[in-house]
């Protein structure tokens, strides 16, 4: 039995109907790992610029929206390099 996510992703037209090599779900996995790093990384000096803001709420405030900024950015670049990849399977098949 199908998820509602992958009956919504075929009507769409989504990757969920494709099938993928096991070198693209490697390459997929990769991405995956090294976003999920970044993402760490940009919490962990987060945190750290936290820190320095000594409680003034406008800093603490300002380093949130930098840091929500940058996980969207991270974010983005990962859908788009993971989407390249599930077309170059659509162009072989």
């Amino acid at each position: 039995m199908k998820s509602a996510f992958e009956l919504a992703m075929e009507r769409l037209g989504g990757a969920s109907g494709q099938k993928l090599s096991q070198e693209q779900k490697e390459q997929l996995a990769e991405i995956d790992r090294i976003y999920e790093a970044k993402i760490a990384q940009a919490k962990f000096s987060a945190d750290a610029r936290r820190q320095d803001c000594q409680g003034d709420p406008d800093k603490l405030r300002q380093v949130q929206d930098d840091l929500l900024v940058e996980i969207r950015s991270l974010e983005s670049r990962r859908e788009r390099q993971k989407e390249e990849i599930r077309q170059s399977g659509k162009e072989k098949s």
